[in-house]
Order: structure tokens, then C-alpha cells, then sequence
């Protein structure tokens, strides 16, 4: 049996999505190509040799009474690499690190109860962000579900609203189909979290191993298609607009489509902004790209979509974060809106031109249709738009000042990690200050660079994420940036990854507090401190002292406290890649994330910093 949670539809009144040119629905191929005899084995067994036909390599988890029966088999596993965490979280975490820095399918495997219960707030994180990962659970027996049995919880249903698609088994002879369909849907359309929750019973009892060959899941039919009258009017709105701005979300990096949107911007001479999630779709060095919109985003890009007379919204969600006050956003504009997910058109923003399909297909189509635009009517003329952008750009760049209390800048810190690291390293961080700082400071310039948990929030991601990032990519330097709070919520990964020899690099900005939180107080509370100070950093007391329990851990700690150490120490990090490294960076804690827009507020009333509203043409 199984259960699904759909994504909510369109709202009536808005917009629909053009029709979509989708074939009938016929059988999927599975998403692996191996082919595996029918044989006798348990459901454990199953379960084992189905990870390995869907082609996981490396799988997050940790045992317990329900999933023990598999953890068995486990054991003689030649192609799995099981990777014991400490927290089930930590198992979620990492296994949706591993699939964003990859573009591969996250696996992990946790028991009954509680053990799922801890990955709830993973699985959430990975919806919210569209990472494709599947996770194991174990269930109590079948005769017990239901009767509140020992470490019992409905885990189907508590993760429904949460993730992409839910199944309980119950019928050993499912485990094959359910877990090649839960790979199947959890990278196909728009990317998400898949449950298979297997009831204990279902894994002791013997079966007979039939990988199926062909997947026939009715009502899933993502469209990938966009409809190319859709294409053409986009195209012809794209070769006509005088102030054009390309917001291209995490959906371009979901869907590997980064080359292709490097030729759109090329030929179209738009603007270009990128998201949080979608940090290194287009290079930072690209000259039409303007950074990051929204809240803490670069002036330039705020401004270029609230004077925008079109914007192209490619794989992005018209988040709130981005948008501000909905109602002031972007009000000039007509707006083409660009995702595999129908649900998402018009959702937020009504959509004039609504396309439906692959973003990769999308982007290369209406590359075409755009050149064709160009060929038949000329180039657009754009020189007085750059003219006002590049003003702004030279006018309002990015920047921080010294800090009064002589700590470190906290800013400076992340700048310089990312200089001396480099682009082909993977960065990950926590949620807060120090995560929109590293989105500020460092230079991106390949996808899948930049991790994040963006939509929920979520305190204690980085550590683990880089975990799984670092398994992914182990060739590649993993930082991840962290907040003194968020590393205290997942630090225990540190074990882990000095027993399984996962050299990660952990940079704590320790400003002794819950920074961004302590930054509302500032602004929005009269400095009213309510319940913010850590004491992890300053005047006398290191409660803990990061570079003792990183040691404690089996990992290399330091500590930076002068700006002349700054450069040394991280290139000391750099330099170890046989253990984990914690380096303990004691920054100011009145340093504050600029510009700002505050929540609820229209973007044209953005702060480049306290006090300094930027100016610039809001008139038509």
C-alpha cells in the first residue's frame, strides 16, 4: 500500500499554465539500467539489493530494533557504503548534502519512532529546497501498526505535508517497485524527498528479488515539454523589453541547466539575478550578473527588478524573501514565470506568460526563439539601462566597515575564505548572519558550489551537509560556514566524520551570540537582548571552547582572534586534508547584515546600510 502528499494546485482566479504537450502516459524505464535475475532473499535482503540497483553508492543512517533486519545484509553489502551518523538528522543532512553537490539521489536509512521523527525536519529542509533524496524507515510490524507498539509512529503520515511522496510497505514482494519508484520520482520532475516507510514484518519475510523493468505510476506525469507558443511569446517580450532582468532560482541548478542560461544571458544582454538557492548558476565574474535580490540582496539586483519592465522568472518561486511586500514587487513588470511544478505558476505573483516544463529545455528554447527574434527585428537597445544598473553598481557596491569593539569582521572572515579557497570548492552553511554573508562575500562561480537550507531555515544543516558534500565531491575542499548556534545543534557529525575519515573544514563565526536574531533586536526591539547571548566567545568564558571539543572529537581545532592571523590560519586549515578542521574565528557581534529590507516591507525601502535608503529612479 502506499500514501502520497501532493503539492498544493493552482488557486482559481489565477493565471493558468498553458496547456502541456504530454504524451500519453505509458511505463517509465527505472532509473537504473541494471538488470537482476529473480531471487529468493528476505525483505532485508530486498531492500539491500534494491539501494544497489538503483545505483546508491553511499547511504546515511543509524540502526535501531525496526530496521535492524536490514542493517544485517547491510553488512555484506560490496557497493554500499554506510556512513553511521549520531543523530538521524545528521543521516537527512547529509544525505541531501550529498545529492546538492552532486545531482545525484540521497539515500539514508533510520528505524521506527523516534529515529524517523528525527529526520523530519531534514526531510522538510530537502522539500523546501527541492533536493531529490530517499529515506528507509523502519516500521514496526504489520500486525502492530496501529496499536501504539513499542518506538511506533505514523511517520507516513506525519511526513505527508513534507516531502514529495510517501509510501508504507507492508508486502515484502513491493520492497524492489516502491524503492525504484521512490528513486524515480524523488529525481524526476521537480526534485523532493521520498519516504519509504517498510514494516519489520515485511523485512524478515522471505521473497523472491524482482527488479522491475519498467516503473507505471498513474497520475505522475511531469511535464518536461514547455509548450513553444509559450516560448515564442516569451521570446518576443525578451526581444522587445527595454529593461529586462532574468531571476533565475534554484530550479536552474536542480535542473543542470547553468550552460544553458550562460548562452540566454549572452544573447538577450538582461539583467541577471540570482537567488539564494540559485548562487552559482551564472558566475559571479559574469558582467550582466547583478548578485543576489531580495532581503539581504545586492542593491543593484533589488533595484533592476523593481524597475524592470519584464522579468523572466527561470526554476524560482517568487519567495518572500525575494518579493518583500508581494503587492510593491516588481510593478512595472509583465512577467513570464518559467517551472517544471505547475503548482508554482501564479502561485505568488500572477504570471503573463506561464511556462510549464524542464527549465533546461525551457532555457534552450527560448534561447532559439530569441535569435530568431533577433534576426528577423534586430538587437533591443539596452545602453540606458546598463547605464543606470552599472550606476548603481559603482554607487552601491557591497562592502562592510571596521568593527568598533576591535574583533573581527566577520565579513572579512568570509571574503577571505573564499579567496584563498577558490571557486572549486563546495561552501555550505548554517542559517543566519553568517549564511548571508557567505552568499555576499564569496565569489561563485559554478553550480553546485553554494549549499544551503534556504526555504526552511534550518539551524544545524551545514555541518552535516558538508559531510555529505565532502562524500560526494571528496576531491573538492568542503567549508562549511557556521554560526556558533547552528554548530551547536549538529557538532556531534564532527565524530563521525573523523572515524570515516570525511576531512571537512568548519568555520565557526563566533560572535558569542544568535546573530541575526540579535540583529532584529538591534533594529526592530530598542536593543532588547531577550535570551540571545551564547557565551561561546567573549570577555571571559568559552562555554564550550570550540577548538577543545573539536579535538575532543578527533578533529584539528584552532583559533583566530586577530586580523593579521586571519589569512594564515585558514591557509593552515587548507592545508590539512587528512582530519577535519574547526577553526573557532572570534568575530564582533554587532556586526549586522547589509543591505536589508525588512519583512513586510517593499523592496524600494531597502537600506544599504543603517540609516542610507538607496536612491534611485522609481518612476516609470
Amino acid at each position: 500500500m502506499s500514501t502520497t502528499a501532493k503539492r498544493p494546485g493552482t488557486a482559481a482566479g489565477r493565471a493558468p499554465a498553458a496547456p502541456a504537450r504530454t504524451p500519453a502516459p505509458r511505463p517509465r524505464p527505472v532509473p537504473s539500467a541494471a538488470s537482476v535475475a529473480p531471487e529468493p532473499m528476505t525483505g532485508a535482503q530486498s531492500i539491500v539489493r534494491s539501494l544497489e540497483a538503483a545505483g546508491t553508492d553511499v547511504v546515511f543512517g543509524i540502526p535501531g530494533g525496526a530496521i535492524l533486519p536490514t542493517y544485517d545484509p547491510l553488512l555484506d553489502s560490496t557497493k554500499l557504503r554506510h556512513i553511521l551518523v549520531r543523530h538521524e538528522q545528521g543521516a537527512g543532512h547529509a544525505a541531501s548534502g550529498y545529492a546538492h553537490a552532486t545531482g545525484r539521489v540521497g539515500a539514508c536509512i533510520v528505524t521506527s519512532g523516534p529515529g524517523a521523527t528525527n529526520l523530519v525536519t531534514a526531510l522538510a529542509d530537502a522539500n523546501m529546497d527541492s533536493i531529490p533524496m530517499v529515506a528507509i524507515t523502519g516500521q514496526v510490524g504489520a500486525s502492530l501498526i496501529g496499536t501504539d507498539a513499542f518506538q511506533e509512529a505514523d511517520i507516513v503520515g506525519i511526513t505527508m505535508p513534507v516531502t514529495k511522496h510517501s509510501f508504507l510497505v507492508t508486502d515484502a514482494d513491493e520492497i524492489p517497485a516502491r524503492i525504484a519508484e521512490a528513486f524515480h520520482i524523488a529525481s524526476t520532475g521537480r526534485p523532493g524527498p521520498v519516504i519509504v516507510d517498510v514494516a519489520k514484518s515485511a523485512q524478515q519475510a522471505q521473497t523472491t528479488f524482482r527488479w522491475p523493468t519498467e516503473l507505471d505510476l498513474p497520475g505522475y506525469h511531469p511535464t518536461t515539454k514547455p509548450h513553444l507558443k509559450q516560448v515564442r511569446e516569451a521570446a518576443r517580450l525578451l526581444a522587445t523589453s527595454r529593461r529586462p532582468v532574468l531571476y533565475v532560482g534554484g530550479g536552474v541548478i536542480r535542473g543542470n541547466a547553468s550552460e544553458a542560461l550562460r548562452a540566454l544571458t549572452d544573447l538577450s544582454g538582461a539583467a541577471v539575478v540570482t537567488t539564494l538557492m540559485a548562487r552559482g548558476a551564472l558566475p559571479d565574474s559574469h558582467p550582466q550578473h547583478l548578485g543576489m535580490p531580495g532581503m539581504h540582496g545586492t542593491v543593484p539586483a533589488v533595484a533592476a527588478l523593481q524597475r524592470a519592465d519584464l522579468v523572466v522568472a527561470l526554476g524560482a518561486r517568487f519567495d518572500d524573501r525575494v518579493t518583500g511586500q508581494l503587492s510593491s514587487f516588481a510593478p512595472l513588470a509583465t512577467v513570464v514565470h518559467a517551472d517544471i511544478d505547475p503548482a508554482e505558476i501564479s502561485k505568488n505573483r500572477r504570471a503573463d506568460v506561464p511556462i510549464v516544463g524542464d527549465i533546461l529545455e525551457v532555457i534552450t528554447e527560448l534561447t532559439a526563439e530569441l535569435a530568431n527574434e533577433h534576426a528577423q527585428h534586430g538587437l533591443p537597445d539596452l545602453e540606458g539601462w546598463w547605464k543606470q544598473l552599472d550606476a548603481l553598481r559603482e554607487t552601491y557596491p557591497l562592502g562592510y566597515t571596521a568593527t568598533a569593539d576591535g574583533l573581527l569582521a566577520p565579513q572579512h572572515v568570509i571574503q577571505r575564505i573564499g579567496a584563498l579557497t577558490g571557486p572549486e570548492a563546495v561552501y555550505v552553511a548554517g542559517v543566519g548572519q553568517h549564511q548571508m554573508w557567505a552568499a555576499q562575500f564569496i565569489s561563485y562561480e559554478r553550480p553546485r558550489s553554494w549549499l544551503n537550507s534556504g526555504g526552511l531555515g534550518t539551524m544545524g544543516y551545514a555541518v552535516p551537509a558538508a559531510m555529505g558534500a565532502k562524500v560526494g565531491q571528496p576531491d573538492r575542499i568542503v567549508w562549511a560556514i557556521d554560526g556558533d548556534g547552528c554548530f551547536q545543534m549538529t557538532n556531534q557529525e564532527l565524530a563521525t566524520c573523523a572515524i570515516e575519515n570525511i576531512p571537512i573544514k568548519v568555520a565557526i563565526v563566533n560572535n558569542s551570540s544568535l546573530g541575526m536574531v540579535r540583529q532584529w533586536q538591534t533594529l526592530f526591539y530598542e536593543g532588547r537582548y531577550s535570551h540571545t547571548e551564547l557565551n561561546t566567545g567573549h570577555q571571559t568564558r568559552r562555554i564550550p571552547d570550540f577548538v577543545k571539543l573539536a579535538e575532543a572529537y578527533g578533529c584539528v581545532g584552532l583559533r583566530c582572534e586577530r586580523e593579521e592571523d586571519v589569512d594564515a590560519v585558514i591557509e593552515q586549515a587548507n592545508a590539512i586534508d587528512d582530519a577535519p578542521v574547526v577553526v573557532d574565528f572570534t568575530v564582533s557581534r554587532d556586526a549586522m547584515v547589509w543591505p536589508m529590507v525588512a519583512a513586510g516591507v517593499s523592496n524600494d525601502a531597502i537600506q544599504y546600510a543603517r540609516g542610507i535608503t538607496p536612491s534611485w529612479d522609481r518612476e516609470d
